[in-house]
C-alpha cells in the first residue's frame, strides 16, 4: 500500500520538488548581488521598512549575511508555506479525495485493515516529503555554496529538518480531518486557518502583547525558535512538532477506524 501511494503521489511529488527547488535557485542566485552592495541592503536600508512588515518576515535581521538572508527570504515564510501546500495537497489525496471521488468506497471493501490503511497512507505521505526535503535540501547546499554563503551544512540541515517536520505536522492536521469528515473543503480549511494564524502570531506577536501567548499553539513557534541556522539543531522544539505529528496520526486512525466511509 506504500509503494501504491506513493506512485499515485509521484506527479505532485516530482512538481513540488522542481517548484521548490527553481524557488530556490532564483532567490539564492541573487545572493551575490546582495553581498556585494551591503549600503543597500544593509541594517540602514532594512530600518526603513514598516515595523509589521518586517515583522512578518522575520525581522529581516543580518539580511546581507548567508546566515541572515536564507533565514529571511528562504526559511522564514516561502519555503515553509510551499512545503505546506505539498504535504496538505499529498495529505487529502490519502482518504479525502478518494472518498469525495468514492474510490476509497472499493479499498475499504478489500481484506485490509482500516487501521492499517492510514497509518500506510501516513507512511507514504512521510516518505513522500522527505524525498522532496532531501533533494531540495542538496539543491540549496550547492547554491548556498556557489553564491559564498558561508552557511555550515550543518545548520542548513537543521533548518531543512525544520521545515519537513512542519510540512509533516499540518500533513498529519490535513489527513486527521480528512479522515474524520471524509471531506477536503474542512480539511483545507482547517489546515490553512490554523497556519496563517500561527504564523501571524508567532510574527505580529512579538510586537502584540495580546497574542504572544498564543504562540505555544503554534506549530511555527517549535519550527522557528530554535534559530537553527544559527545556533544548530533545536532538538527539543523539533522533537515536539515531531510527537504532534504522531499524535494526530493516532488521531486520524481512530477517527477513520470509527467512521463509516461515504456517509
Amino acid at each position: 500500500m506504500i509503494a501504491k501511494s506513493l506512485r499515485d503521489y509521484r506527479r505532485a511529488l516530482i512538481g513540488w520538488t522542481i517548484g521548490i527547488s527553481a524557488f530556490m535557485a532564483i532567490y539564492l542566485g541573487v545572493y551575490g548581488n546582495i553581498k556585494t552592495n551591503q549600503d543597500i541592503y544593509g541594517p540602514q536600508a532594512m530600518a526603513k521598512f514598516p515595523g509589521a512588515l518586517k515583522d512578518l518576515m522575520g525581522g529581516l535581521e543580518d539580511f546581507t549575511s548567508g546566515a541572515g538572508y536564507l533565514q529571511s527570504v528562504v526559511y522564514q515564510l516561502f519555503v515553509p508555506f510551499l512545503f505546506l501546500a505539498c504535504a496538505m495537497i499529498i495529505a487529502n489525496r490519502a482518504l479525502a479525495e478518494p472518498e469525495e471521488a468514492g474510490t476509497l468506497e472499493l479499498v475499504v471493501t478489500l481484506p485490509i485493515d482500516r487501521r492499517r490503511l492510514v497509518l500506510e497512507r501516513f507512511a507514504a505521505l512521510v516518505a513522500g516529503l522527505v524525498a522532496v526535503a532531501a533533494v531540495t535540501l542538496l539543491i540549496t547546499w550547492v547554491l548556498a555554496e556557489a553564491v559564498g554563503m558561508g552557511v555550515p551544512f550543518d545548520r542548513i540541515l537543521a533548518a531543512h529538518t525544520g521545515v519537513l517536520l512542519l510540512g509533516l505536522f499540518f500533513g498529519a492536521v490535513t489527513l486527521a480531518v480528512g479522515a474524520a469528515t471524509g471531506r477536503k473543503g474542512p480539511a483545507m480549511a482547517v489546515t490553512g486557518v490554523w497556519a496563517v494564524a500561527g504564523y501571524v502570531v508567532v510574527t505580529l506577536g512579538r510586537s502584540v502583547d495580546a497574542i504572544a501567548w498564543l504562540k505555544w499553539a503554534s506549530p511555527f513557534h517549535y519550527y522557528a525558535a530554535g534559530r537553527p541556522l544559527h545556533e544548530g539543531l533545536p532538538v527539543g522544539d523539533y522533537l515536539v512538532l515531531a510527537g504532534a505529528a504522531a499524535v494526530l496520526a493516532l488521531t486520524a486512525v481512530l477517527a477513520f477506524d470509527r467512521r463509516d466511509v461515504g456517509v
